[in-house]
This record gives C-alpha cells, structure tokens and sequence, in this order.
C-alpha cells in the first residue's frame, strides 16, 4: 500500500502576504495563523489545512486564462451562500472578476488581489 499523505498546507507566492491573508481571511472567516507576518503570513482553514501566503521579489501575476502568465494555482471554494451574493461581496473585497466565464451559471471565476485565479461554486 502506497504512504498515505494528508494535505497540511498551500503556500501562494504573492507581493504582500498580509494584504493577501486579509483578502482570504475576510473571503472565508479563516484564523489568522499566530506567527504571520511580513514576508509569510498563514490563515488556519478547514481540517487543518494552513493557507500559507509568503512574499516574492518580482512577483508575476497569472493572467488566466492567458498561459503567457500561468495561473499557477487554481482554488475552487463551495458556497453556502447565493452565488451572486458572494461574487458581490469578493468583489467588494478586492477580487477580480476576468471576462472569461467557463462555467455558466455553475461556477465564477474570479481572481483575488496578486492574481491567483479561484473559483466560487455553488454548494
């Protein structure tokens, strides 16, 4: 039987961690991890599971869906609330929102404040 792993973390390179654990903190509701600070900042999510934010000298953005700029890592998050609700409210927080759609009516993507594409679905 092969190791069994368990995801503990995803780390994102970005240009300021705080600014971006504030984003996903205010995104999700998620504890700030207590050893944050300027050039690694974390938020305790689900399970376990660190959200892990840590700063990069010339930082490039992912210009999804444009592979000239990879998206370098894609997160989907389920909703609990109205899709439309929730787009409105990342919005406000500093997301994105590209012209490419793929998923219709079940699924938005979005970008937070460095670049990274997510998606929100519903639940």
């Amino acid at each position: 039987m092969p190791p069994q792993m368990k995801l503990v973390a995803i780390t994102l390179d970005c240009p300021d961690p705080p600014a971006l654990a504030l984003f996903y903190q205010q995104a999700t509701g998620h504890e700030p991890h207590p050893k944050s600070d300027a050039d690694f900042a974390g938020l305790n999510g689900e399970h376990g599971l660190l959200i892990g934010f840590q700063r990069v000298d010339d930082y490039r953005a992912p210009s999804w869906p444009d592979p000239n700029a990879p998206q370098q890592l894609h997160i989907c998050f389920k909703l609990d609330e109205d899709l439309d609700v929730a787009e409105a409210r990342l919005l406000e927080l500093g997301a994105g929102k590209p012209d490419h759609q793929p998923h219709g009516d079940k699924a938005r993507v979005l970008t937070d404040p460095a670049g990274h594409p997510f998606c929100i679905v519903r639940g």
